[in-house]
C-alpha cells in the first residue's frame, strides 16, 4: 500500500477493534432466549460493527492503488463483510455464523500493545472502565429489581476490582450477561494499568541503559580523537627527524 492508504488503515484500527470486541456480546445476547430491550440491543450492535467493517471495506477498495491485490491480501475482511449482513434472516444460521470471523480482527491488537500501555491508552482505558461501572451497575439494577442504581453500582465496582463479596446475587440470565461484560472490562484494564507500570519500568531502565552506552560511546570516541592526535605528533616528529638527517 502507499502511504495514504496506510494513514487511512491506521486510523480504522481503533473502531475496528472495539467493532470486534463488541461482536462478543452481540453473539452471547443472540444466542440467548432473552426478552425485553435485549433483541434490540443485538441488532443495534450487529448493525454497528458490520457497517464499521463495511466502511473499512469501501474506504480501502476507494483508495488503494492496485484493488485486486488488497482483496487478496484481506480475504477474511472480505468474506466477514460481505456475507454476513445484518439483514440475513435467522433461517440462514450458517451464514449468521460468518460473523465470528469479525473476531479475527482481535489478532491485531498486539501491534497496538505499546500504544494502549502509553498514558494516553491507559486514560482512555480508564474512561472505558468509569463508563462500564456507571452503565454496567445501572443495568444490573434495572434487570435485578434492585431498590436503587447506587446497589448496582456497587456491584459492578467489587465485579470490575474481582473483590466478590457475594452481594448482590445474580440471579436473571440478562443479570449474567451484564456480568461477564463488567468482569471482562474489569479485568482488562487492571491487566492494562499493571502492564503500563511495568513497561515504565522497563521503559526507564532501557533509557538509562541507552544512557549509559551513548557515555561509553562518547568516551571511545574522545579516546580515539586523542589518539588520532597522537599519531599526527608522531608522523610529525618523524618527518622532522628525517628532514633534519637528509
Amino acid at each position: 500500500m502507499d502511504a495514504r492508504s496506510e494513514r487511512w488503515a491506521r486510523r480504522f484500527e481503533l473502531p475496528l477493534l472495539i467493532a470486534a470486541f463488541l461482536v462478543i456480546p452481540m453473539l452471547i445476547i443472540d444466542q440467548s432466549d432473552l426478552d425485553g430491550p435485549w433483541p434490540a440491543i443485538e441488532t443495534i450492535l450487529d448493525w454497528g460493527t458490520w457497517l464499521v467493517f463495511f466502511a473499512e471495506l469501501v474506504v480501502m477498495l476507494a483508495i488503494v492503488p492496485d484493488r485486486r491485490r488488497w482483496l487478496r491480501e484481506h480475504p477474511i475482511d472480505v468474506i466477514a463483510t460481505v456475507f454476513s449482513p445484518p439483514v440475513l434472516p435467522a433461517s440462514l444460521a450458517a451464514a449468521r455464523l460468518l460473523r465470528l470471523l469479525r473476531l479475527l480482527r482481535l489478532l491485531r491488537v498486539a501491534p497496538l500493545a505499546r500504544t494502549a500501555f502509553s498514558l494516553e491508552g491507559v486514560r482512555y482505558a480508564a474512561l472505558l472502565a468509569f463508563l462500564t461501572l456507571i452503565a454496567g451497575g445501572t443495568a444490573f439494577a434495572t434487570v435485578e429489581h434492585r431498590t436503587s442504581e447506587w446497589e448496582g453500582i456497587w456491584w459492578a465496582a467489587q465485579t470490575m476490582t474481582t473483590v466478590g463479596y457475594g452481594d448482590p446475587e445474580v440471579v436473571t440470565l440478562g443479570g449474567r450477561i451484564i456480568a461477564i461484560a463488567v468482569m471482562v472490562v474489569g479485568i482488562g484494564f487492571g491487566t492494562l494499568l499493571v502492564g503500563a507500570i511495568a513497561e515504565r519500568f522497563v521503559v526507564r531502565d532501557f533509557e538509562q541503559e541507552e544512557q549509559r552506552d551513548a557515555s561509553e560511546a562518547a568516551r571511545l570516541r574522545e579516546q580515539v580523537a586523542a589518539l588520532d592526535v597522537r599519531l599526527e605528533r608522531i608522523e610529525e616528529a618523524l618527518a622532522e627527524l628525517a628532514r633534519r638527517r637528509s
